[in-house]
């Protein structure tokens, strides 16, 4: 019998449900965050910058909760990126953040989010909600969306 190869876990597997279609409240949750270089939107030091950020996160003996990492398109040259954490990280840049906020799960390629975000406008302006502020959740590295067969991106907006 052949033994099938087992992939190490880089990113947990994502599980919708609990984000899609929920409204829900943040009060002063920590983050830590840094910048990404971008060209046009795209991003060109993701990987740098996360392992930076993971590193920073274990050497001070801090948790992801639900591995939760937002980026913000703040131009077509810059994304900062908020990683959730459980206690404030030595030498990163820690910040809250607090808020109303309206999720909703998108599964597909990246190219989509033209896509998404039109629907997500539609929804939130359906439901009654004036977004003040977006972020994006990649919830996998694109070697692990390919892994598990499913990329998930959630678009978590501020709604007060």
């Amino acid at each position: 019998m052949e033994q099938q190869k087992q992939e190490p876990e880089c990113c947990p597997r994502f599980e919708p449900a609990p984000w899609e279609n929920q409204v829900f409240e943040w009060d002063k949750k920590k983050f830590i965050r840094d910048k990404v270089l971008t060209f046009y939107f795209m991003p060109l030091t993701f990987a740098p910058v996360i392992k930076r950020m993971n590193e920073q996160v274990g050497k001070a003996g801090a948790v992801v909760p639900d591995w939760l990492c937002l980026s913000d398109h703040t131009s077509k040259w810059n994304m900062d990126l908020y990683l959730a954490v459980d206690k404030d990280v030595q030498g990163a840049e820690n910040t809250v953040i607090s808020g109303k906020f309206f999720s909703r799960v998108y599964e597909g390629s990246y190219n989509e989010t033209g896509k998404w975000t039109e629907d997500y406008k539609s929804v939130a302006k359906e439901r009654g909600f004036e977004i003040n502020k977006w972020y994006m959740w990649y919830t996998t590295c694109p070697k692990c969306a390919k892994k598990y067969g499913k990329n998930y991106v959630v678009i978590i907006g501020q709604i007060e």
